[in-house]
């Protein structure tokens, strides 16, 4: 789809794209994962392409300075584009999330009431200078049925323009409507699509969270996201210090612009003396700077601050604070956390149970990394980003939230004043069926 974005009229576009989305929908699943495996080829057959667009990308980025953080974020060689080659195949081999239903009730004899998933429609996603990023999303909402209005950070540009062109490609000739899939790539298109709440029926922002606050300061479309990454790893005085150092290490270090990257570490009372320094050593190796309350800092050192400044940093730093018990771990973690992924590392497992339960966050770990708070390692293929509301969606958001459900009622004359009369009467009886709609008449 060849267009001239500086003069792309969002909402026309976006009107166009509302009119086919049921034809979208109404897709087959065969059709669906024949896409998915014609992208995954395609994008194998022309990755010298994508290569070297995306060296137009980091070279951009060497002249405008761009944090290693961000510039890390922004390659995409042989190993990003092998997992998001796996990503498509595993989703390939995932159940179809829609046509299927999940309650079957005869609410009287010939009167047959399905619940059935189907895509939410059109979905907008804004999301950060990551390529594989564009892949991910774009492949969830083809497998999901949904259409898409994709913007990409600026700094992955040209290789944000390849990767769609060659994905848009394989939909189109896949048998999709030319309309599936726009890419705004103008930062004034972003307002536009903002208010465009007739047509859009979610906007998904992935991004700081300045970003994703205006995003949902400046628009009537359900927004679904999170605006933090504050994620904690709470060390319980049951704690194994040879389990909790290499679990905090990567945690903190193996991704560290991640939103699922470790930021506050809170150590009980009991064991600071004694795994602090331990901790401090290998934190410092991996050329990680501690701020922490002045206990923290008497003790090993570092910036002091106040709690109430421990924050997202998305680099190599980290707040520590002392803690003494469980239930002041979890108070702490309820109220300057961000409900997104926190752990606790102990061998108790009582304690563990107590804290997965008062924890109010869309992840809650026991002895393990928050990184692990991902669509690929949850075993969805891919994800469209992580919600840490409450409503439809939670955590990682793969297939299962990109679809929601209509009733289908099933009739033989049945009118309600029959029933108003009390002539008739409802007998609420659920069937077993097959998954499939249609699997019961």
């Amino acid at each position: 789809m060849e267009r001239d974005e500086n003069q792309m009229n969002i909402r026309e576009e976006v009107r166009k794209m509302k009119r086919i989305a049921p034809v979208v929908a109404a897709s087959s699943e065969e059709q669906r994962n024949q896409i998915l495996d014609r992208i995954a080829r395609t994008l194998e057959a022309h990755k010298e392409e994508i290569f070297a667009e995306n060296r137009k990308d980091l070279e951009r980025a060497d002249r405008e300075n761009v944090a290693p953080a961000i510039r890390k974020r922004l390659k995409f060689d042989e190993a990003k584009l092998a997992d998001v080659e796996n990503g498509l195949k595993l989703l390939i081999t995932l159940p179809d999330p829609i046509h299927r239903a999940t309650l079957v009730r005869e609410l009287d004899e010939g009167l047959l009431l399905k619940r059935v998933t189907c895509p939410i429609g059109v979905i907008g996603v804004i999301f950060e200078a990551r390529p594989d990023a564009l892949v991910q999303i774009s492949s969830l909402c083809i497998k999901s049925g949904n259409c898409a209005v994709l913007k990409g950070g600026r700094e992955t540009a040209d290789t944000n323009r390849i990767l769609f062109s060659l994905i848009h490609a394989a939909a189109a000739e896949g048998g999709f409507p030319a309309d599936c899939m726009i890419q705004a790539e103008q930062h004034n298109e972003i307002d536009e699509l903002l208010d465009c709440d007739d047509c859009v029926d979610l906007l998904i922002p992935r991004g700081s969270n300045r970003f994703v606050r205006y995003i949902m300061e400046h628009t009537r479309i359900p927004v679904m996201g999170h605006a933090d990454g504050i994620c904690h790893i709470y060390v319980d005085r049951d704690a194994d210090f040879d389990k909790a150092i290499p679990i905090i290490i990567d945690a903190k270090t193996q991704y560290t612009a991640a939103c699922n990257a470790v930021e506050t570490l809170l150590v009980n009372r009991k064991i600071a003396p004694v795994f602090l320094p331990k901790l401090a050593e290998a934190l410092r190796k991996e050329g990680v700077q501690i701020r922490g309350t002045k206990e923290v800092t008497d003790l090993i050192g570092g910036e002091t601050i106040r709690e109430e400044d421990f924050r997202e940093y998305l680099d190599l730093i980290v707040s520590v604070k002392l803690v003494d018990s469980l239930d002041e771990a979890v108070d702490h973690i309820n109220r300057f956390g961000s409900h997104h992924t926190d752990c606790i590392i102990t061998e108790n497992q009582e304690t563990a149970d107590r804290f997965m339960d008062l924890v109010d966050s869309a992840g809650v770990y026991q002895n393990c990394s928050t990184r692990f708070a991902d669509g690929f390692r949850y075993g969805f293929g891919a994800e469209v980003g992580i919600s840490t509301g409450k409503l439809h969606a939670r955590g990682p958001v793969g297939l299962d939230g990109l679809v929601t459900y209509k009733y289908k009622l099933y009739g033989h004359g049945q009118i309600v004043g029959d029933y108003a009369s009390g002539k008739k009467q409802f007998h609420f009886k659920d069937l077993k069926g097959t998954e499939e709609d249609g699997g019961i008449h």
